[in-house]
């Protein structure tokens, strides 16, 4: 591997860079690693060994065929990059007590997301953002298979939060960067690295920065991540955003072995990862606490609240998910979206600014007096485990059901089946007398070859 000449240059005066150890690191595979889901359940892999700054976070000793795990597909893992998950350990150590309301900027495709939902209760609140619409649909669906409830989906730019100002209790921006921490995993990102395309993206993170600000609350907590090793892109940005805005910088204490802390000269702290010191890719990250006066937005809310019932629809919904009297919905083009009710209000306010694409858990459509269930409430951890029917699957037939095959199943019960593997939903089937409709959606099916593998 033949890293840009201009990068090293860059890095020689960098006192925890050892030249020779980072070139070696980076003739290496790139460490493999997963992060349980803790809301569905599943023992590591026998061979998988811990992730020292995280408690959900393991290393694979090769990569797997993930697509062919259908344990994959129910959302009991996520595929993530070790090094990022420094965040859980960060975020455990300096954001404030919850509840919580926290957005996660630039969140495609979701594992920070993932991460920080694993890490939230059910009274506090989710919001995952992303700017480019394509990717924010591969960000819902990746907040779909983690299945929790106190989840949101926006696709907006980052100065459209400032129309919520003080809303938010923690931040996380991982910014938009160069990319050189990543140089093992996507080799075709070397071809793109120049001097010219880090001070762009240095640019352009300053501008999220300063745009995504007033939506922080005052004493609420930022903290900002790049996958590079350019000081014009991490600590550079510390020392310009301490000296632009009102804040103290966070450090962290108890630092796990190999994580380089640094100081800069304004007294900002971060938190480098380099490939030669950890089991891990590049990484940077550091935390702010917002310490100027911000007004927190203040709304009138215009809507039927919890008060309101609906005897019908209560009484189907309860058929679907045990103590439905717990959790409020509503309706929009006639589909019905299961929330907790402390974001009921939350709920109005964004969808009322923003572009809102996923909110809690999405039961699905009403055909006269039954439900038609929805893909979200199948990957969901709320559907009733004694009124809604299992058909368990094999690996095989699993395979086949993801991939819209036919498959082999035993049941004398007609009607619609959660379809699980090892205990896990992976979708809906509604069984008929001599047939079985598959309700996967397209979009999720498998397009390889199950049978090569």
């Amino acid at each position: 591997m033949q890293l840009p000449d201009s990068l090293l240059l860059s890095l020689q005066n960098e006192s925890s860079f050892h030249k020779n150890e980072f070139l070696v690191a980076h003739e290496q595979p790139a460490p493999v690693s997963i992060r349980l889901n803790p809301f569905k359940v599943i023992n590591p892999p026998a061979e998988a060994t811990p992730i020292p700054w995280s408690e959900y976070g393991y290393y694979l000793p090769e990569r797997p065929v993930f697509t062919l795990d259908p344990l994959f597909h129910a959302g009991t893992y996520y595929v993530q990059e070790a090094s990022s998950m420094f965040l859980e350990a960060f975020f455990k150590q300096v954001a404030p007590e919850g509840p919580l309301r926290v957005l996660d900027l630039c969140a495609a495709p979701g594992g920070k997301s993932t991460l920080l939902s694993s890490l939230l209760d059910e009274d506090s609140l989710l919001v995952s953002n992303e700017v480019i619409r394509p990717r924010s649909g591969v960000l819902a669906d990746n907040m779909t298979k983690w299945g929790r409830i106190n989840s949101f989906v926006t696709n907006n730019d980052p100065r459209d939060f400032q129309r919520i100002p003080g809303f938010f209790d923690v931040l996380v921006i991982d910014a938009p960067c160069s990319g050189s921490g990543l140089f093992r995993k996507d080799s075709d990102a070397i071809e793109e690295w120049s001097e010219e395309n880090v001070a762009l993206c240095s640019q352009r993170q300053q501008r999220i920065l300063a745009d995504a600000w007033p939506c922080l609350k005052e004493g609420g907590v930022l903290i900002y991540s790049t996958c590079s090793y350019s000081r014009s892109e991490n600590e550079d940005i510390l020392d310009w955003f301490s000296e632009s805005f009102g804040c103290t910088s966070l450090n962290f204490t108890d630092l796990p072995e190999g994580i380089v802390e640094v100081c800069t000269e304004e007294k900002n702290y971060g938190y480098r990862f380099w490939p030669d010191q950890i089991q891990g890719e590049g990484f940077f990250i550091a935390a702010f606490q917002k310490t100027e006066d911000q007004d927190e937005v203040q709304f009138r809310m215009n809507y039927a609240g919890k008060g309101k019932t609906r005897k019908q629809e209560s009484a189907i919904f309860s058929d679907w998910v045990d103590h439905i009297q717990s959790y409020e919905w509503v309706e929009k083009n006639g589909d019905f979206f299961l929330l907790n009710p402390d974001h009921r209000v939350d709920f109005e306010i964004i969808s009322q600014q923003l572009y809102l694409r996923k909110a809690g858990i999405r039961l699905g459509k009403l055909a006269g007096k039954d439900l038609i269930p929805d893909h979200e409430l199948a990957l969901s951890t709320l559907v009733s485990e004694k009124s809604v029917p299992r058909l368990e699957l094999n690996r095989e037939n699993a395979l086949r059901y993801l991939k819209r095959e036919d498959f082999e199943y035993k049941t004398s019960k007609k009607g619609w089946h959660l379809v699980t593997h090892q205990g896990h939903s992976l979708g809906w089937v509604k069984v008929l007398p001599n047939r079985v409709n598959n309700y996967l959606p397209k979009d999720w099916r498998i397009l390889m070859d199950i049978r090569e593998n």
